[in-house]
């Protein structure tokens, strides 16, 4: 384990003493000394950030786990979304349509092939519906879409839009089948998995992290 930095100690010690001074202020109210109510002041609404900013952490800390959904039935929802995108061709590249009557299934790991662009588009579909029930929301209007773009990006995915703490720009997350292929096409076990951490990562970006608090999710 990595020994705590000077700047991670001074920051910790910063963070300690701003929640004291907050808690204090809650407790026992304002100064009447104006300098020391506006540093009160400014104290309460920087622990009010902080704990929003941990609430936050707490939520999207779970894309780092491989949760499996509760129910089929819990997961309609989702479900009749991504096959209305899939109609409206969110799923490929703007004019492919899929098959709306394809369901992926895990015992029929033997009959996908990845290199089939429907059937790649199945592993990401099948990717969104193992993600935790709470993050289903979040991807209520945000685009997934199949491109072979990646080896211009130099990346696996990417995410396109504002967060859901500046959403003023349309969202749509771009999984990119060439690298993604490439990269692990030998192998359909740990493509579904990179497929699943791509997803997960850039839904992660559309949730507010930086690529630094992403990695820190282990995405």
């Amino acid at each position: 384990m990595r020994a705590p930095t000077p700047q991670r100690i001074l920051f910790a010690a910063a963070v300690a003493l701003l929640l004291g001074i907050a808690v204090i202020t809650v407790y026992q109210g304002f100064s009447t000394q104006y300098p020391m109510r506006l540093f009160q002041g400014l104290a309460v609404a920087a622990a009010g950030v902080l704990v929003l900013g941990f609430v936050m952490s707490l939520i999207t800390g779970r894309l780092a786990g491989w949760m499996n959904p509760e129910s089929d039935e819990e997961f309609d929802a989702l479900v009749d979304r991504s096959e209305r995108l899939a109609r409206e061709g969110s799923w490929g590249e703007a004019e492919d349509d899929i098959d709306d009557g394809y369901d992926f299934d895990d015992d029929d790991d033997d009959l996908i092939d990845p290199w089939n662009e429907e059937d790649f588009k199945a592993i990401v579909r099948s990717a969104i519906d193992e993600l935790p029930l709470e993050f289903h929301r979040a991807l209520e209007h945000v685009a997934v879409v199949v491109s072979d773009g990646g080896r211009r990006q130099h990346a696996y995915g990417l995410y396109h839009g504002g967060t859901v703490a500046r959403d003023g720009f349309a969202d749509r997350i771009i999984i990119y089948r060439d690298t993604l292929l490439r990269d692990f096409g030998h192998d359909p076990e740990m493509l579904r998995a990179q497929v699943t951490r791509t997803v997960r990562h850039e839904l992660a970006h559309h949730l507010g992290w930086d690529e630094d608090g992403v990695r820190g999710l282990g995405l």
